[in-house]
This record gives C-alpha cells, sequence and structure tokens, in this order.
C-alpha cells in the first residue's frame, strides 16, 4: 500500500505542478506581456468566461512546468534503482516526455480552466471557493488526458483523487499563508 501511495503522489506530480505554476508565475515580472486572459475578456450570460485569473502565461508557465518535471523523473527512474518505488511498474524511460509533459498540464490547467467556466457561469466570483470541485479539476483533467498513454489499476486511480485532494487543500493553506492565494482554500 505504501508503494501505490508514493507512485500516486509520483505519478501526477507533473500536473499538480502545472496546476500551481500559474500562482508563482504570476509574481514574476519577466513574463508580464503573457499576462493576457484567454477568454480575451469576453463576457457570455453578462459573466467574463473564464476570469481574469486565466491566461496564456499560466498555461505557458504550465506546460513548461509539467514537462521538466517529468524529464526529471525520467532522468531518475533511469538513473536511480530507488525510484522504482515510486513508478509503479510504468517504465518512464518510454513515456513520450514532450507529448504526455505538455497534455499533463493542459489536462490539469485545461479541467481548472472548465471548472472556472461553470464557477463564473453560476456567478461565484474568481478566487472564491467552490469546494470540491476546485480541489477536483486539475486531477479529473490530468488523469483524463493521461489515459492516452498510461492506464493506471482503479486502486492508484482511487489513490491519485485521495491523496491529491488532500494535497490541494494543504497546498492552498499554504499559498493563502505565504500571500500568493486570496482565499485559504
Amino acid at each position: 500500500m505504501t508503494t501505490d501511495i508514493l507512485f500516486a503522489v509520483w505519478f501526477l506530480l507533473p500536473a499538480a505542478v502545472a496546476n500551481a505554476i500559474p500562482i508563482v508565475s504570476a509574481k514574476l515580472p519577466v513574463i508580464e506581456d503573457l499576462d493576457a486572459p484567454i477568454d480575451a475578456g469576453k463576457k457570455l450570460r453578462g459573466n467574463r468566461i473564464l476570469g481574469a485569473h486565466k491566461t496564456w502565461r499560466g498555461i505557458i508557465s504550465g506546460i513548461i512546468a509539467a514537462t521538466f518535471v517529468l524529464w526529471i523523473q525520467q532522468v531518475l527512474a533511469a538513473h536511480f534503482e530507488w525510484t522504482k518505488l515510486f513508478t509503479g511498474g510504468i517504465d518512464y524511460s518510454v513515456l513520450p516526455i514532450l507529448l504526455l509533459g505538455p497534455a499533463f498540464a493542459i489536462g490539469a490547467l485545461g479541467g481548472d480552466a472548465i471548472e472556472s467556466f461553470f464557477k463564473r457561469m453560476k456567478g461565484i466570483k474568481s478566487g472564491k471557493a467552490w469546494i470540491p470541485f476546485d480541489q477536483l479539476d486539475y486531477i479529473i483533467g490530468s488523469v483524463l488526458i493521461s489515459m492516452i498513454f498510461v492506464i493506471l489499476t482503479p486502486l492508484q486511480y482511487v489513490l491519485i483523487f485521495v491523496i491529491w485532494f488532500c494535497v490541494h487543500l494543504i497546498a492552498s493553506y499554504v499559498g493563502f499563508r505565504l500571500g500568493l492565494k486570496d482565499e485559504p482554500i
């Protein structure tokens, strides 16, 4: 069971980093020019389609971060035997890093954008909590898109959802305490 838990953390780590990195990249003035909202400020039924926080900077930084994390995982898996505790039997040497990395990011950020769309349509303001959807959107998106490349066991999927749901709650609170987020959850 311990190896299954370690696998759940390891496997979704690129997607989780892609989901979190837009918050960090928003604080970087170097890439300010990419701060354009994906929805271009357009509205549907009087509400923004996605909101101001869904930006091209977030997508690009998420794709770069997820691909980099997956590449590091591949390098570690190739050179260190102990990583077999984390890989769940997946041969990381054959994973298409330049496809799966961006796919993880697009799944995570796409899931978040879809959730944001429904949040806006329900009239929930950007940054306000919508539990449990805020915690599950990136997990659902990244798990679904990863199925193109890797099929896991039902237990692995359940653990991924439970563990990353809890990790998201903790990370959101830490981000709030560090001043990176406006709301604790």
